[in-house]
């Protein structure tokens, strides 16, 4: 797959404004990006964008902190749903996995599975916050929920995708999930170290200068 169409063309900071939202839609439909990333308020307004093209409306759910009670993202994945999002981004309850509380867990990510119906669901899992061990048991968690992806980061912690993470993710998976990669993919050398190790989508906000570096090689 072309790395464009693996790119999540992301804008979450609390500050973006509508014409911020604006240009990275129309930014998206010029390099055919897979999907905009952005905070739920914004969701109808960049559908009514892209309604008509192959770039998906995805938002994220929980964020950043993953702590929400369980009837707030599902209430928020259903009213996601209904302006127009197509896929969703939800935030595991990072502390109830470290409680080694995985039923709690696990009824989580299923509220928002259920509440998504037939779009896309990723499980941000903050591997920065987890020992491996924990990497392996919030994938497994989200494989029995029903997700579409395991994603390794918000980009508001400590820090972003790893390398290593992914490829642990990758293995625990197998092909059954996608993995997203997420925080501080900047450059086209880490997209690329970030695909080796298996990822299948990267969420970055670097998405048109790694392309213009990709463009230059060739």
């Amino acid at each position: 797959m072309e790395i464009n169409r693996m790119i999540d063309h992301t804008l979450l900071k609390p500050e973006s404004t509508r014409e911020q939202i604006k240009s990275l839609c129309d930014e998206a439909l010029e390099y055919n990006f897979k999907s905009v990333c952005i905070n739920p308020f914004w969701v109808s307004y960049a559908n009514d964008i892209l309604k008509d093209s192959e770039v998906s409306v995805c938002t994220v759910i929980g964020f950043p902190l993953g702590a929400n009670t369980t009837s707030m993202k599902a209430t928020e994945a259903r009213e996601a749903i209904l302006n127009g999002a197509d896929e969703v981004d939800m935030v595991i309850n990072v502390g109830l996995l470290k409680s080694k509380e995985y039923d709690l867990v696990e009824e989580d990510i299923k509220a928002v599975v259920e509440e998504s119906k037939d779009k896309i669901v990723k499980v941000i899992i903050e591997t920065c916050l987890l020992s491996d061990e924990e990497i392996v048991k919030a994938c497994e968690i989200s494989m029995k929920s029903g997700a579409d992806f395991v994603k390794t980061s918000t980009g508001f912690n400590s820090a972003g995708a790893k390398a290593q993470d992914v490829n642990l993710m990758r293995k625990t998976v197998g092909d059954t999930l996608g993995v997203k990669a997420s925080g501080g993919i900047r450059d086209l050398k880490t997209a690329r170290e970030m695909i080796e190790n298996g990822a299948a989508r990267l969420g970055v906000s670097a998405g048109i200068e790694i392309i213009k570096e990709l463009e230059n090689e060739n």
